[in-house]
C-alpha cells in the first residue's frame, strides 16, 4: 500500500495501525502531518490514488463534498459475509438518494424530542450504576461498572429491547464495531463477526411485521412504523439499522467516558476546573474534540476536490485522520490540551460532517454531559489508574479496562 512513499513516509502510515501505536495514536498522527503537504499525504494505492488527511480543513470539504462516498461499491453487491451483509443495509454505507431515504425514514422517528425525553433515565440510570461502583469497594473497573452499561441500557430502551438482553446486545455491538473499525482481520474474528451476524439476524426475524402488526413501545416499533412518500424500511433495513443505532449509541459513548476521565486524569487543572463547575456547557465537545472515540474515516471521491489551494483528483480515496483533524494547531492552538473555555471545540469532527452526520449527536453529548456532571460533582478526589489496556481496535478507540478509586 506504501511503495511510493519515502521510507519515512512509509513507516509513518504504517505505524497508524500497529497495535502499541493504539493506546497513544497521536505522535503517529503528528508524524503523518508533518510529512504532508496542507495536511494531505498522498500514497499509492492498489486500483487508484489515496491519501492520508490530517487537516481539519480538508477533512472537512471531504466530509461535506457531494463527490464523497462511503462503501463504494458495497450496495448491492451479492456473495457477501454474514457480517458484511448486515452492514450493506445500513445508512451509513449508502449515498445521495438511497442514503436519503434511509436517514430520512430513521429520523422521523429518531427526533430531539424523543432524545431530550432521555434526560431523566440516563441521570437514574447514572445513579444506579454509581451506587453500584461504590459497593464494589475501594477500587472498581469504570468501562465495566460505568461505561459499558450506561448507554447500551439507554438506547436498547430507546429501541424498546428487554434489558435481559443486555450482555448479548453488548457483544453484537463490539462485533459490528470490530467490523468498523479495522480491529484486524483474522479468521477466528470474521467467524465471530458472522456467527453474531446470524444471531442477530435471528432475533429479528419478522420483527418488522410483528410491530407494525402489534405496536410497541420504542424507537423500534416507531421505525417499523414510519413512512414517508409510500416508502418503509424493508425486514433487511430495519434490522440493518436497529443495529446501527445500536452500536454507534454504544461504542463511542463507552469508549468516550473512559477515555475522557483518563485524559482529564492526565490534565490535572482540567479537572480541577470541571469539579468547579461539573455542568460546564463545553464539557462534552471539548472531551469529544481531544479524545476522538471515532479517530478515522474514508471516502472515495467521484469527481475532483478543491480544497485548501490543492486539488484531489476523482478516484481518489481519501483516509480522513478525524483524531488529528480534531487536533490540528491551524483550527485548535494547544490542541491536546483541554480547554473548557475554548472557543469552537464544537467544530470538531468527532461526529464527521455533512449528509453522514451522526444522527445520535445530541444523544451523545447528553450522555456525556450527564456523566461527567455526576463524577466531578461526586468523586472530585477520584483517583484514576495511569496506563490502562486498550481495545485493539484503532478506529473506534477506547480502554478495555480503567480502574478507579472513587474517593481517592
Amino acid at each position: 500500500m506504501t511503495a511510493s512513499l519515502p521510507a519515512a513516509a512509509q513507516q509513518a502510515v504504517a505505524d497508524l495501525w500497529h497495535p502499541q501505536t493504539v493506546p497513544n495514536p497521536y505522535p503517529a498522527y503528528e508524524r503523518v502531518r508533518a510529512l504532508s503537504e496542507g495536511g494531505v499525504l498522498t500514497s499509492a494505492l492498489t486500483g487508484g490514488q489515496g491519501v492520508f488527511i490530517t487537516s481539519h480543513a480538508v477533512a472537512s470539504a471531504v466530509l461535506r463534498s457531494p463527490a464523497a462516498v462511503t462503501g463504494a461499491g458495497f450496495e448491492g453487491a451479492v456473495g457477501l459475509s454474514d457480517g458484511l451483509h448486515l452492514l450493506q443495509h445500513m445508512m451509513l454505507f449508502h449515498n445521495g438518494a438511497s442514503h436519503a431515504r434511509l436517514r430520512g425514514l430513521v429520523s422521523a422517528a429518531f427526533t430531539p424530542r424523543v432524545v431530550e425525553e432521555q434526560r431523566d433515565l440516563v441521570r437514574a440510570l447514572i445513579g444506579e450504576l454509581l451506587t453500584g461502583l461504590r459497593a464494589q469497594g475501594p477500587e472498581a473497573d469504570l468501562v465495566e461498572g460505568l461505561a459499558n452499561p450506561l448507554p447500551a441500557r439507554v438506547i436498547m430502551g430507546m429501541l424498546g429491547l428487554s434489558g435481559e438482553d443486555e450482555t448479548r446486545f453488548v457483544r453484537w455491538s463490539q462485533s459490528v464495531a470490530d467490523l468498523l473499525g479495522s480491529a484486524g482481520q483474522s479468521p477466528d474474528l470474521m467467524a465471530r463477526i458472522d456467527a453474531d451476524a446470524r444471531e442477530m439476524r435471528a432475533y429479528f426475524r419478522d420483527l418488522a411485521d410483528d410491530l407494525r402488526a402489534r405496536p410497541q413501545p420504542g424507537l423500534l416499533s416507531a421505525l417499523a412504523a414510519v413512512e414517508g412518500g409510500g416508502e418503509r424500511l424493508s425486514g433487511d433495513e430495519l434490522l440493518s439499522n436497529a443495529v446501527l443505532l445500536l452500536t454507534a449509541g454504544h461504542e463511542t459513548t463507552s469508549n468516550l467516558i473512559p477515555g475522557g476521565l483518563l485524559e482529564l486524569a492526565r490534565q490535572p487543572d482540567a479537572w480541577a476546573a470541571l469539579t468547579e463547575q461539573p455542568r460546564h456547557p463545553n464539557v462534552a465537545d471539548e472531551l469529544l474534540r481531544v479524545v476522538s472515540p471515532v479517530q478515522f474515516d474514508g471516502r472515495l471521491l467521484t469527481a475532483p476536490l478543491t480544497v485548501a489551494g490543492q486539488t484531489l483528483p476523482g478516484g481518489t480515496y481519501a483516509y480522513l485522520l478525524l483524531a488529528a483533524a480534531n487536533r490540528d494547531p491551524e483550527v485548535f492552538p494547544e490542541p491536546g490540551r483541554i480547554d473548557w473555555t475554548r472557543p469552537n471545540s464544537a467544530r470538531h469532527l468527532a461526529f464527521a460532517a455533512g449528509p453522514h452526520y451522526c444522527l445520535g449527536a445530541s444523544l451523545a453529548r447528553l450522555e456525556i454531559t450527564e456523566v461527567f456532571a455526576a463524577l466531578a460533582g461526586q468523586f472530585p478526589q477520584m483517583q484514576v489508574e495511569p496506563e490502562p489496556p486498550f481495545k485493539p481496535n484503532p478506529g473506534l478507540r477506547g480502554p478495555a479496562r480503567l480502574r478507579v478509586r472513587l474517593d481517592g
